[in-house]
């Protein structure tokens, strides 16, 4: 079969088709237009591509190499002896994502050495499979410290990601089978694949238990699509139906969305990433076999996340705990987690419902995420990554060029590769215009090939010029989408609402003429016979919007996000003076001027406005006159570590004056779990459960004896200390105030003691708990907890005098 063919069967049914009900006519399925028929030259996604291409791929190659991810295989198959490496039993898809990615670059642009390069690494892939199809390397090579994640053997813990592995090593066989021809990577993966169907299934002999890790249901879709055998569309309905009913008594939890069967869900909870693969996996499994109760679920589960869960940059995942969703409208800026993982499923999980229900908001909420969550998670030189991306910082963030947990830079590496095929659908006799960027396309509709071409500098200018440049000897209907930003709407929900109404018009033009339209789901349609040189002029009014949130998100009130276009901006301290810049503010009223500076982060727009910035004086907020500039908030923290936020206090009150010097700001923190951060970073709670700074918490730990402890480079006299308690509900375990807990100091021979004191130990929610205690010198001071039964603890800030 010719290269081509395999593309443009796999691309036409790469995801989604449409859903079809007993009362309703069914809706033809959009067709996606493969990445290889779109080619960018714009001056935004094609130098990130590129970048991708030449950069972050070898580089996370070079990681996997390095980290010995690619000698885990060779063990696995008996060609070298050495031990497992790694602290995760998923390693192994980082080298299926990062292969994955290569092969979409391969099929664009052919590089004989990349070619031999992915030969080299599939065949470790194969040889590190076992004979029945078997392929999970921790367990091959019985790495027994790994044990705690996969048990007594093979399927032994629903939370092992062995059919995470596989799902992973799916998406990477149908991807380097589509761009090479080469079948010996999907050979593996059907070989897999056919184990799994053998092992899991509704016969008596076979194990009843949901994927754990959800991918694989998408991934066997596509498998489904490259093979034409059903068995795999049945398992991945298998899998989903499986969810929620605890058939062979595994334990339910929200954290898997296991929960509750998905016919019956209605809210995002649980882990942020694993949510938005499955719910791709349910459309794609609901579209394919006209399941209306499956469909209704996914978009019940959709409207949650728009109406209450998702973030302004398109980020979804409110909580580092699980990685995943809090209660409604729990969207905090400091802790938000927003995986760079869960932005990427959640343009996979918004496209694959665009194509079923052909309505732009999908798009609206993709494109959001796209050019602000997505691309932040990697830094404009290609080469570092943010695991998770908050919406502010206080010099406590920044981009890395690996992880133990790798999962988003080899997601990055495959998901860059094919932004092109997200500009162009097309159905039975229309081409959808979805995105905008400079290129040329080669689109098919029905028997014939159209050629169309973009000249924009979106997301810079508004301006867009789509011409035919061959067309088609009858009438086809070109849709334009009209982005809901351009229509005065920021996201399909009231979540978030421009201040004011912008009343410059949208502009439409065919061949110079002026041209009237409507709009319709988002688009607007022009049916004509079309002919080669024909011009549509679109030209959307960008002036900078100022965003204000949902009364219910308590984190934002008295502040504004600023949006121009698509892009969402942020405030940088490297931009103003290197400043606090949680003490700055600027009215509603205020103008805001945009201006393009090629020489500023790769060329940006930036903004620029009037503000004001408060400082104390006897103890009292006065507000001086300061000069703001905001950056797109994807380009933010590539000039090192910063100060940063994007919701602006829009009045005095709601700033937070820089804090005094603190005999804490030195110090090192040291705890009795890895992660200890936000305990000192100045900002005074505004109850317990305000958890919308950073802050510290003993995770996994109930009922248990915790410390946490100062130490300083000199010895310091210390008399007082203030401790605002953590008190947060969390579906995998509260946080309560501890039991009991006590101070001790480190006395000049390294002995701990416990400081001196007629004061109470308090443990009261709400405020500082305070106690003074007798004056002592000392290098170092521990705060020990008794953790209650069946609860964690954590500390939102610890002050000392």
């Amino acid at each position: 079969m010719k290269k081509q063919t395999i593309i443009a069967l796999f691309f036409a049914g790469i995801l989604a088709t449409a859903c079809q009900t007993k009362t309703e006519e069914a809706t033809a399925p959009l067709t996606p237009v493969p990445f290889t028929a779109v080619h960018l030259h714009d001056g935004f996604w094609a130098p990130k591509i590129e970048t991708n291409r030449t950069v972050s791929i070898p580089s996370a190659f070079g990681k996997c190499e390095e980290t010995g991810r690619m000698d885990n295989f060779a063990l696995a198959g008996g060609l070298i002896k050495c031990e497992h490496k790694g602290d995760f039993p998923f390693d192994d898809t980082d080298v299926y994502k990062v292969l994955e990615g290569a092969s979409y670059t391969l099929a664009v642009q052919y590089d004989e050495k990349l070619d031999a390069y992915l030969d080299s690494v599939i065949n470790l892939i194969a040889a590190g499979q076992e004979d029945d199809g078997y392929i999970y390397t921790s367990l091959t090579n019985q790495c027994d410290r790994l044990k705690g994640w996969y048990g007594n053997g093979r399927w032994d813990r629903l939370n092992s990601h062995e059919l995470y592995n596989c799902g992973h090593l799916y998406e990477a066989a149908v991807a380097h089978y589509q761009a090479t021809g080469k079948r010996r990577l999907l050979d593996v993966a059907i070989k897999n694949a056919n184990l799994i169907n053998e092992v899991f299934g509704p016969g008596e002999n076979q194990k009843h238990v949901p994927s754990g890790h959800p991918i694989v249901e998408m991934a066997l879709v596509k498998l489904y699509r490259v093979t034409n055998d059903e068995k795999y569309l049945k398992l991945a309905r298998y899998f989903i139906d499986e969810t929620g009913k605890g058939t062979d008594g595994h334990k339910l939890s929200e954290y898997s969305q296991d929960h509750k069967p998905i016919a019956e869900q209605d809210e995002a909870v649980g882990h942020a990433v694993r949510l938005g693969y499955l719910y791709s996996g349910v459309t794609d499994v609901a579209s394919l076999l006209h399941d209306q109760a499956l469909m209704e679920a996914t978009k019940r589960v959709w409207e949650n996340v728009v109406s209450k869960k998702l973030y302004i940059t398109g980020g979804i995942g409110s909580r580092a705990q699980g990685e995943g969703f809090g209660p409604n409208y729990e969207l905090p800026n400091m802790t938000g987690y927003c995986e760079t993982c869960a932005a990427i499923s959640n343009v996979y999980w918004n496209y694959r419902l665009f194509l079923n229900e052909h309505d732009a908001k999908y798009y609206d909420v993709l494109e959001r995420a796209l050019y602000n969550g997505v691309i932040s998670g990697v830094s404009l030189s290609g080469d570092k990554f943010f695991y998770d991306n908050p919406l502010e910082s206080v010099h406590n963030h920044d981009r890395a060029p690996w992880f133990g947990c790798a999962c988003c830079p080899g997601n990055i590496t495959r998901f860059m590769a094919s932004v092109p095929g997200y500009v162009y659908t097309t159905d039975e006799n229309s081409i959808y215009v979805n995105l905008f960027a400079a290129g040329d396309a080669k689109i098919q509709l029905e028997t014939d090939t159209i050629a169309v071409s973009q000249q924009t500098r979106y997301p810079w200018e508004g301006r867009v010029d789509i011409k035919i440049e061959k067309s088609k000897s009858t009438k086809f209907n070109l849709k334009v989408r009209v982005p809901g930003w351009a229509q005065n709407q920021p996201v399909p929900s009231d979540l978030y609402h421009f201040t004011d109404q912008n009343s410059e018009k949208i502009g439409l033009k065919i061949n110079g003429k002026n041209e009237k339209f409507s709009i319709e789901k988002g688009y607007i349609s022009l049916n004509k016979k079309w002919k080669k040189g024909d011009v549509v002029s679109l030209n959307f009014p960008m002036p900078v919007r100022k965003i204000a949130a949902n009364e219910n998100v308590t984190n934002n009130h008295g502040k504004l996000a600023y949006q121009r276009g698509p892009l969402v901006y942020c405030f940088e301290d490297k931009d103003n003076n290197n400043g606090f810049m949680f003490d700055n503010f600027a009215g509603v009223e205020e103008n805001v001027a945009a201006e393009f500076d090629g020489q500023l982060l790769g060329g940006v727009v930036k903004l620029k406005l009037k503000g004001s910035k408060v400082v104390l004086q006897n103890d009292k907020k006065v507000a001086e006159p300061a000069e703001l500039i905001a950056i797109p908030y994807y380009a933010w923290n590539n000039r090192g570590k910063a100060n940063m936020l994007v919701w602006l206090p829009e009045n005095e009150t709601t700033t937070v004056a820089k804090p005094a010097q603190s005999v804490t700001d030195s110090a090192e923190i040291k705890a009795s779990t890895d992660y200890y951060t936000g305990i000192n970073d100045g900002f005074d709670p505004k109850n317990s459960g305000d958890t919308d700074k950073s802050y510290f918490y003993w995770w996994q730990k109930k009922g248990s004896d915790e410390w946490i402890e100062y130490n300083f480079k000199t010895p310091v006299n210390i008399s007082q200390a203030s401790v605002y308690w953590l008190n947060m509900d969390h579906y995998d375990g509260n946080y309560r105030v501890p039991e009991s807990w006590t101070l001790e100091i480190k006395d000049s021979k390294g002995n701990w003691k416990p400081v001196e004191t007629a004061d109470a130990f308090s443990t009261a929610i709400d405020q500082y708990n305070t106690m003074k205690f007798k004056p002592i010198t000392t290098t170092s001071i521990r705060l020990n907890a008794k953790l209650q039964k069946d609860a964690s603890g954590g500390i939102l800030e610890w002050k000392l005098k």
